[in-house]
């Protein structure tokens, strides 16, 4: 039950009032326009002349000034009319995602590997079926993903094991890649064929993403959240990460979730898992209530049309390949310091916890959230328990890979705690140093953004509450905090 202030604020705050409250007039708007005109300058500066992962120094100060100017863009935002605001978040998101196309990918190889799938697959063959290198398919290459005379020095080059170079990593293994995350490939191949053609994808499925936060009603604001994102520039566009895709999908489940369309709000989640894996996380928080008593129909309904949608997803790939539609799953956990033997993630786990509980601990904490989320979570808010179990897993193992936070981002646009973006900062961070302290040290800082802002907020929902109810005992009327 709100209170009479929070009632208040909350029409303040669709009315389009300033930070004192006062009326906000259309010239607010020029300050967030040039912040982010800046912000677009930026990042195109930082996918041209801002390094790459074979020159990483000049890298920390251009991500720097994105994430300033980011920063800076959602507070004028703030001062931005309600009614003006959607325009421009649009046709900001327009411009990062266009910046991303500037250049070739500059900081991950993974998009080579697309270009890969799609060309096997338009050939009529399964991409689960060879590795890139095998001669079978010497047939399908060329010169963008397997080049010849410049030395294989580039720092997306390496060779295979018959010394012919390639753009392609890991060009030993199958791919790793869900079907849906194939099917995407093979619909892209027709549109140019190489890595722009990906590339171009990536943006309009970051771009289409804008538009379904923009219409869930959210507010236009938090949409931002996504849409101006450097990341978006970075992880979605320039080296055009399919988790793009799995975090469209799965912000458009969400929204049918929470209009009560449980069949339509699971198959597109389980068409997002079926993209990535990683959007499973998010899946508890699409069954609020689960375990506060007897399910309802809607989580039976929505858990079985998820669970269908992946399974038929795999079937046409599984006739085809069998078992090896698992790809180099296995290999690529162990390969990342996920398997007790070689064990490199969960840094935070391991300050407090010998090595080999890690990976128990973690799983312990991960369910023990997941309990939480399908207990206590919000039916209104899918979004919220989706965010808290995400950011949660991706906290405790401490991935390095930043793109993963895509889906975060997401959620963060959908539910506004913004907090939580400090979890893919903390991947950008080992992304580009690397390192065990480092791990630590960037998560740990996350952890502490995480719960020091939650905190924060819990006191100051409290102190709105206390001066609700002393304001009419002493005459006064309560004024809301807006900062």
């Amino acid at each position: 039950m709100l209170t009479e202030s929070e009632r208040r604020l909350r029409r303040g705050r669709r009315a389009g009032a300033g930070w004192q409250g006062g009326p906000v007039t259309t010239r607010t708007g020029l300050p967030c326009v040039l912040a982010l005109a800046a912000l677009v300058a930026a990042l195109a500066l930082t996918v041209t002349v801002g390094g790459t992962l074979g020159e990483r120094t000049a890298l920390y100060g251009w991500y720097a000034l994105d994430a300033a100017l980011f920063a800076l863009a959602l507070v004028l935002l703030r001062r931005v009319p309600a009614r003006r605001a959607a325009p421009l978040v649009l046709a900001g998101s327009v411009l990062v995602a266009a910046a991303g196309l500037l250049a070739p990918p500059r900081t991950s190889d993974d998009a080579y590997r697309y270009v890969w799938d799609g060309r096997v697959q338009a050939a009529g063959i399964s991409p689960y079926a060879f590795a890139p290198d095998d001669p079978v398919l010497a047939g399908l290459r060329d010169g963008g993903l397997f080049p010849a005379g410049d030395g294989c020095r580039g720092w997306d080059e390496r060779r295979t094991a018959a010394g012919d170079c390639t753009r392609i990593n890991r060009p030993a293994v199958h791919t790793i890649y869900p079907p849906v995350a194939e099917a995407w490939f093979l619909v892209v191949h027709p549109f140019g064929g190489g890595v722009r053609g990906v590339q171009g994808a990536g943006a309009l499925l970051a771009v289409a993403t804008t538009g379904v936060l923009l219409l869930s009603g959210r507010g236009s604001r938090r949409a931002a959240v996504w849409g101006w994102c450097p990341g978006i520039t970075v992880w979605a566009v320039n080296d055009a990460h399919v988790d793009t895709l799995g975090a469209l999908l799965l912000v458009a489940g969400l929204g049918l979730v929470a209009r009560g369309r449980p069949v339509g709000g699971g198959v597109l989640a389980g068409a997002a898992v079926a993209a990535k894996l990683l959007p499973a996380l998010a899946l508890p928080g699409a069954l609020p209530g689960l375990l506060s008593g007897r399910p309802a129909r809607r989580h039976l309904v929505l858990a079985g049309a998820a669970a269908g949608v992946f399974v038929l997803a795999y079937l046409p790939y599984a006739a085809l390949s069998g078992a090896a539609v698992l790809g180099y799953l296995p290999g690529y956990l162990q390969e990342e310091g996920y398997g007790r033997e070689h064990l490199g993630r969960f840094g935070l786990l391991r300050l407090v916890v010998p090595d080999g509980w890690a990976p128990w601990v973690a799983g312990a904490v991960l369910v023990g959230v997941v309990l939480w989320v399908l207990r206590c979570g919000d039916p209104r808010r899918p979004w919220r328990g989706a965010l808290v179990v995400t950011g949660t897993a991706l906290l405790v193992v401490a991935p390095a890979y930043p793109w993963y936070g895509l889906l975060v981002v997401a959620l963060v646009a959908l539910d506004g705690r913004r907090e939580w973006l400090a979890v893919p900062a903390a991947g950008q961070v080992l992304y580009l140093a690397g390192g065990g302290a480092v791990q630590q040290v960037a998560y740990g800082a996350a952890l502490v953004c995480v719960l020091g802002v939650a905190s924060w907020r819990r006191l100051r929902r409290r102190a709105v509450v206390r001066r609700a109810v002393d304001g009419p005992r002493t005459g006064v009327t309560p004024v809301p905090d807006r900062r």
